[in-house]
């Protein structure tokens, strides 16, 4: 690094640069803006209050004017510093903004010196100026902000312990729960999780007991769950939830794991939104993202349990109407939904801010999907007019082209899509992607086939295209070419455990080769052991292969975890067979009132000859 210069100005040129050139006007006016703005916190802050203002302009006074501390030696240190950063020299300009800031103990200019270490790429220098930041001003959390973040972008995760432990003690009480619940983000990236786990152990012990507790326990548990420690993480949000009932960190961690199908997670949650205060901001936010969980899990009827609740207790909660309606109109509740929506858009539209305008892109298109529930097309391609966002312009015409689609014109709906301007690099893909999805959404699966063997033609390192291809090669009665696609798949990645799971369950589902149906079922089973389907998948193969008890115990586990249609179908024929046709029957129309158009729950009935 470049030896600091000296403080005096050289004898022969008043503003040389770190090379002996003199200066252009333009970067000397920038290099003094510069040094006004990283040396402000030099003013003199002895200046009194300002008084409130009186009724009357007369009676005002104009403030006191205050001199800069700046002297002259150290006003030319700092703007040769400037100089050699604008043409640079960073090594030059960092040597003389670090030796001002040590000479001033100067909270602003030890900032700068960070900062020109870090444009220069030195993460070391950038390091030393933070942590003799933090010697210099004990307490200073923007300093130990600083050094803990450049530890972790350094891969030093072993000395981050003090710079945390630091951080969290210089953070008022008000804002240290902000900064606990920031933890597991900053750590995220860190190669060695398990280290940094340990890590935060020690600096969150203080904090592990009291106020913090909540907090502290929660971000210990999202970090065991970047391990995949479900176990260690729900032991976690336990004790965050005893140390406060009420508080909604331990409940959002437990939501997680209720999403991981971990048992006992879910009491977390329903405890919490029972002991929590009404007038607490972040209640109604846990109680809306239960529901979306349950969504996901497509318990419906509990979500639509959670929504009644919410909207009456909060009617003002925009989301909540928005999440309503979507549930409705998976229901075909499309008067209900009408409603939910209209009260979600005047909300919405109240509120002006950006991240309403996204919601209410989403009702819009809700609106066209009711309308064309209705067979009213024009009015839902009036409601897809209003969309005008561009981030948004192929969902809706996505929508659009199915408003062609059922009328008969999918030619023209494949050539809407296929025509849409391409804005940004993902926007080719999209499009071939959301004209598959719409022939598939009409069962045209040969038609589905062959533009996803387009999309991997175009975009070969695209995985996920791969196993939609082959998805759609046995919807279209090509098994071979299914499995050749699905070998290639596993070859390309051999932990993705949908390609496993796929190929084991459609050779059991013919009934082929069902010894190796299993192996491959079991291997994905190992590679994602709390996966329903996949458990469905396995319990599938046992039935097949004449083990009907074992395929009854893994079949009731995967529908308890995840009641799907489908299952259902699966999970039904076994207690058939075993002779419990009443809960058969039981287990089969709860299927249908989960999805009543599911083709295994639909051709199973008819093979049975039974309306449940």
């Amino acid at each position: 690094m470049n030896t600091l210069y000296s403080a005096q100005p050289p004898a022969h040129e008043p503003f040389a640069d770190a090379a002996g050139h003199r200066a252009s006007p333009s970067k000397l006016r920038t290099a003094l803006l510069a040094l006004l703005a990283a040396s402000s916190t030099l003013v003199a802050c002895a200046q009194t209050p300002q008084r409130e203002q009186t009724a009357t302009a007369s009676e005002q006074k104009p403030p006191a004017v205050v001199n800069s501390g700046l002297d002259a030696p150290l006003f030319y240190q700092l703007l040769i510093g400037e100089l050699n950063a604008l043409s640079d020299d960073q090594g030059a300009a960092y040597s003389l903004i670090f030796d001002a800031a040590r000479k001033q103990r100067d909270a602003q200019l030890y900032r700068r010196a960070v900062d020109i270490a870090l444009r220069a790429r030195s993460g070391e220098a950038a390091l030393s100026a933070a942590r003799a930041w933090s010697a210099d001003l004990p307490g200073s959390a923007d300093a130990d902000r600083f050094t803990l973040q450049i530890l972790l972008a350094l891969n030093r995760v072993s000395e981050t312990g003090p710079a945390l432990a630091a951080l969290l003690g210089s953070v008022s009480a008000n804002e240290r729960d902000d900064a606990i619940n920031a933890i597991p983000q900053t750590f995220s990236r860190a190669s060695d999780k398990a280290l940094a786990l340990q890590v935060v152990k020690v600096a969150l012990a203080p904090y592990l007991e009291g106020r913090h507790a909540p907090a502290a326990w929660t971000s210990l548990g999202r970090m065991e769950l970047a391990l995949d420690r479900n176990g260690e993480a729900l032991a976690s949000a336990r004790q965050g939830h005893r140390a406060e009932p009420a508080s909604p960190f331990p409940a959002l961690l437990a939501l997680e794991l209720v999403e991981r199908n971990t048992a006992g997670a879910e009491d977390i949650v329903r405890q919490q939104l029972q002991t929590a205060r009404p007038d607490s901001p972040l209640t109604p936010q846990v109680a809306l993202a239960y529901a979306r969980v349950l969504v996901d899990l497509q318990r419906t009827a509990d979500a639509m349990r959670q929504l009644d609740n919410l909207t009456s207790s909060q009617p003002e909660l925009a989301d909540a109407w928005l999440l309503r309606a979507s549930v409705e109109v998976q229901d075909n509740k499309l008067e209900a939904a009408t409603t939910s929506l209209q009260n979600h858009m005047r909300l919405a539209r109240d509120s002006g801010d950006e991240r309403a305008q996204r919601g209410l892109t989403q009702a819009y298109l809700l609106m066209a999907q009711v309308s064309e529930k209705q067979g009213d097309f024009q009015a839902a391609n009036a409601w897809l007019d209003r969309i005008e966002n561009a981030d948004d312009i192929m969902a809706a015409q996505m929508r659009r082209a199915s408003l062609l689609a059922r009328q008969g014109q999918m030619e023209q709906a494949r050539a809407l899509l296929r025509n849409q301007p391409e804005r940004r690099p993902d926007d080719a893909r999209l499009k071939l992607v959301a004209e598959a999805q719409l022939l598939r959404d009409f069962k045209s699966w040969e038609a589905a086939y062959q533009v996803y063997s387009e999309a991997v033609r175009r975009f070969p390192a695209e995985t996920d295209l791969l196993y939609d291809q082959a998805m759609m090669a046995e919807k279209a009665g090509k098994p071979a070419e299914m499995e050749a696609l699905l070998r290639q798949l596993i070859a390309a990645r051999p932990d993705f455990h949908h390609a496993y799971n796929a190929l084991g369950y459609s050779l059991a589902d013919r009934n082929e080769r069902l010894g190796e149906a299993k192996a491959l079922i079991e291997k994905a089973v190992e590679l994602a052991p709390g996966d329903a389907y996949i458990q469905d998948s396995l319990g599938w193969v046992e039935y097949r292969m004449g083990n009907t008890a074992r395929a009854l115990t893994i079949l009731q586990a995967a529908y308890s975890k995840r009641p799907d249609a489908e299952i259902a179908a699966h999970l039904g024929e076994v207690l058939w067979v075993l002779g419990q046709r009443d809960q058969a029957l039981k287990i089969w129309r709860e299927g249908m009132l989960l999805a009543n158009d599911n083709e295994t729950l639909r051709s199973t009935l008819e093979r049975f000859q039974v309306r449940p």
